[in-house]
């Protein structure tokens, strides 16, 4: 099962920095950004988080919430929050329940060798529960930008 376009998202429920449980369910009456990437403290990763790190006063005064996912553990993912002062809390997805559902994991190749992994990409539910837009194959440079044009026509 993947997920659709205009099409409700299904409930999940995964650990999360902080020591925090994050349930879809709970978070109805808001936006959610979910952005996947690879891997933490890796240097496009830190670059997509700070990006979306220094535009969070923007996306929360539009009522939403950010989650950074990866199949990183949470020792990991508080070491990598707690270093860029990351305000959202990051998911992880060490079964990767989410990244199949949302379909992000693709074979790569990586020094010559044929690896699976995180295709970075960001999705978009409106406050409803509804998937509202996706961006797959993101490149970090302008991303945030483009996810934060895209709440505020919502």
């Amino acid at each position: 099962m993947h997920i659709e376009l205009g099409k409700p998202i299904p409930d999940f429920s995964l650990p999360a920095t902080g020591d925090k449980t994050i349930k879809l369910s709970h978070l109805k009456g808001k936006n959610i950004v979910l952005y996947f990437y690879p891997k933490d403290c890796t240097s496009g990763c830190t670059l997509e988080g700070q990006n979306f790190r220094d535009a969070y006063q923007q996306f929360t005064q539009l009522d939403t919430e950010i989650f950074g996912i990866s199949r990183d553990n949470l020792k990991l993912h508080e070491k990598f929050k707690s270093e860029q002062s990351f305000p959202f809390e990051l998911i992880s997805d060490s079964t990767e329940h989410l990244c199949q559902l949302f379909d992000v994991i693709k074979d790569k190749i990586m020094y010559g060798k044929k690896a699976r992994g995180i295709e970075r990409s960001t999705f978009l539910i409106d406050k409803a529960g509804i998937l509202r837009q996706e961006w797959r194959k993101v490149k970090v440079d302008g991303h945030v930008e483009a996810v934060l044009n895209a709440v505020k026509s919502l």
